[in-house]
């Protein structure tokens, strides 16, 4: 059985307060907030107070006897140190890392974040990995650097499908996949930046259908027919909300709900009219090297998912606002 780190401090904490005489205990220990709150804050401190060490305390202490607690207060220090020794291995790891990777980094940033979250042993196991570590991380680093005046030209290039200006101030260019249920939710937050932003940014649609989803490239072409007749938005919309409805024959149905030219929609998929869009898409994805779906650029800096807050800080600071 797996002992949380945090509970071989705890557990020298209480073992100093069972060594102790009992104090009688009274209704009113019980029911006053006192020492389990002071011991837990205490703990909490030196453990972090948004980690999972700090939740599990919280939990324990919470089933103590109020003068358990009293009792354990006294030799606080003593869990303290040894819940630091426990958490030695992932406090070097990240120094080594931050050293190496410089500590203003991102890659340094989410390293210093994450590690408190992970059990000390599996720190001892990824430092007998660290060049393989440091190597991706670096890699990561590098991907994560902002794009070249160049290739931002290119993302914005040969009239993809989009929405906004484009001498819009903020351009935002999303890599998609209509069968990838992460997407399906950054299309909700492209949907509600088009109703905070309006004509102050530019979105752009890019497809990068992945290898694994077999009916995801046919669905892009079938976008891209939809996009030539000027109803994409409604085709993307309807693909999203049907995403277990993807087959050729699907994919006909979505197109005779929306009013489409059924024969020039079907001739388009027959001759595979827009397949190599769909490929330059692919192409031009792995050029700013996109890896997964939703990839989101907004200007030069990357974004990889689409958490709206995330997307409006980001967007808010491009805009100066």
């Amino acid at each position: 059985m797996r002992i949380h780190p945090a509970s071989l401090g705890l557990a020298v904490l209480l073992a100093s307060a069972c060594d102790k005489p009992a104090q009688p205990d009274t209704e009113q220990a019980r029911t006053s907030a006192g020492p389990c709150v002071e011991l837990s804050t205490k703990l909490c401190e030196s453990a972090g107070n948004d980690t999972p060490t700090c939740t599990w305390v919280k939990r324990v202490t919470g089933l103590f006897e109020h003068n358990t607690c009293q009792l354990a207060l006294a030799d606080v220090d003593k869990a303290i140190a040894r819940m630091s020794e426990l958490a030695k291995p992932c406090t070097e790891l990240g120094n080594r890392l931050c050293n190496d990777l410089g500590e203003t980094t991102e890659s340094c940033q989410m390293v210093r974040g994450e590690l408190p979250n992970i059990d000390p042993t599996q720190c001892e196991q990824m430092g007998s990995q660290y060049d393989s570590i440091l190597a991706d991380l670096r890699s990561r680093e590098e991907r994560n650097q902002p794009l070249s005046d160049e290739l931002v030209e290119a993302l914005a290039a040969n009239e993809p499908p989009g929405w906004g200006p484009k001498d819009a101030k903020v351009t935002i260019v999303l890599f998609s996949d209509f069968q990838c249920p992460y997407c399906a939710r950054a299309a909700e937050s492209a949907e509600q930046l088009k109703r905070s932003y309006g004509e102050r940014a530019r979105l752009i649609f890019r497809h990068f259908p992945l290898p694994f989803h077999q009916e995801a490239h046919l669905a892009a072409q079938a976008a891209m027919a939809a996009h030539a007749q000027g109803k994409f938005w409604d085709y993307h919309d309807r693909l999203f909300a049907h995403q277990d409805a993807l087959t050729r024959e699907d994919l006909e149905h979505h197109a005779v709900e929306l009013g489409l030219d059924m024969a020039k929609f079907k001739k388009a998929l027959d001759e595979g009219t827009y397949r190599s869009d769909v490929d330059a898409d692919l192409e031009l994805g792995k050029r700013v090297a996109v890896e997964g779906t939703p990839t989101i650029f907004v200007g030069k800096k990357r974004m990889v998912g689409a958490d709206p807050e995330e997307l409006s800080r980001t967007i808010d600071a491009a805009l100066g606002s």
